[in-house]
């Protein structure tokens, strides 16, 4: 199996709200891999579903007719790596890679601490509030939506309001919360119809599911829902205007497949970070090389099993991040080829999950970039 690297050059969601918001390719043009109804608009909302992978929504057009016949749908883009919510949005929203805005996966070495991203709490018992000890917008500085005329308004869950992670990937913005997924298209078309010319909207629901029952009948009827939400989104859409839906990254089902390190790597292993398809092993002092060796051999065959400045020096995060954020990675990384998963037993929550993300196969990089018109066109 080959890996598909983000393409970070092109089309690539760390480059759609630049390419929205008019910056375009170095010569100023709108790039072609931008749907060309998104280039027109005078309004533009973008819809990031979250989980929703280009090759899950392909393999089931008669669930989502609304996405599935938009303009680009047969031409995904990639996420970024590692293929995971905290580093994807990051990269959305704020029109940067990862090597630069540093949220470089789910669960970070900060201070010999882990860093739960989403939840911005580090891995202490019970788990602590990191808000204070590492301030979201000191670890993430770049201001999110770059480039446009004025504060970009979101339309989220608004149980997301005031945690570590929106203030680190979202900044600023003024969040208009949901409480139900109903209300999502009806915020939209409010702040459409005050004249607000750019709208962030996000949508979690088919992650979750993805995540607490796989790949099966309960994701089959959510994604049914995302089309129902998308269409009824399309209806709140003046002349002009047009919706454009991307994801953060996409699924593949792992269920009970999981990885237990055993006692010869972990006798190397200081502590693990990342996430069960992305896993940095940190080894103890100068145990590193024989610590690649050791995983290559034992894993190889299921896994790509790189070292940090592998990594780094073949440019899966966009470029060399800088010696601080170089510090939040492990010594080896894990990215499982197969479906499975490997495990930190210190991050309790993350055996239940029945589908996963964070790896580089298309299941996991590919996405789409679609867009739909005010006037219905697709």
């Amino acid at each position: 199996m080959v890996p598909v690297l983000p393409d970070f050059e092109g089309a690539c969601i760390a480059n759609v709200v630049p390419a929205l918001l008019g910056r375009g390719d170095a010569d100023g043009t709108r790039p072609g891999w931008l749907p060309s109804a998104a280039g027109a608009a005078r309004q533009v909302v973008l819809l990031v579903v979250d989980g929703l992978g280009w090759e899950q929504l392909r393999a089931r057009p008669q669930l989502a007719p609304t996405l599935t016949a938009s303009e680009g749908i047969d031409a995904p883009i990639t996420s970024v790596a590692p293929s995971t919510t905290a580093c994807a949005l990051t990269s959305i929203t704020t029109g940067r890679l990862p090597y630069e805005h540093g949220i470089l996966g789910y669960r970070l070495a900060v201070d010999e601490e882990i860093l739960n991203v989403l939840r911005w709490t580090t891995a202490s018992c019970p788990p602590r509030d990191a808000r204070r000890t590492t301030p979201a917008r000191r670890f993430q500085p770049f201001p999110s939506f770059p480039g446009a005329p004025g504060p970009v308004p979101v339309v989220s869950r608004d149980e997301f309001g005031g945690t570590g992670f929106t203030a680190a990937h979202l900044g600023n913005s003024p969040l208009h919360g949901y409480k139900v997924p109903s209300s999502l298209p009806l915020e939209v078309g409010r702040l459409l119809r005050a004249g607000e010319p750019f709208v962030y909207a996000y949508y979690d629901g088919i992650d979750k599911v993805a995540h607490g029952t796989g790949l099966g009948d309960h994701y089959d009827v959510e994604l049914r829902a995302v089309d129902r939400l998308v269409a009824d989104l399309a209806t709140e859409l003046p002349p002009g205007a047009v919706l454009v839906v991307t994801a953060d990254h996409g699924q593949i089902e792992v269920g009970p497949r999981l990885e237990l390190l055993g006692r010869e790597v972990m006798s190397s292993v200081r502590f693990l970070s990342g996430e069960g398809r992305f896993r940095w092993l940190h080894a103890r002092d100068g145990a590193a090389a024989d610590l690649l060796d050791t995983v290559g051999e034992r894993y190889g065959g299921t896994s790509w099993v790189l070292g940090r400045d592998q990594l780094i020096e073949e440019g899966l995060f966009g470029g060399r991040p800088s010696r601080d954020l170089v510090g939040r990675l492990g010594d080896v990384a894990l990215l499982p080829r197969d479906p499975i998963a490997f495990i930190d037993p210190a991050d309790t929550g993350e055996s239940r999950l029945q589908s996963r993300h964070g790896s580089l196969t298309s299941d996991e990089m590919l996405v789409p970039l679609v867009a739909i018109t005010g006037d219905g066109s697709i």
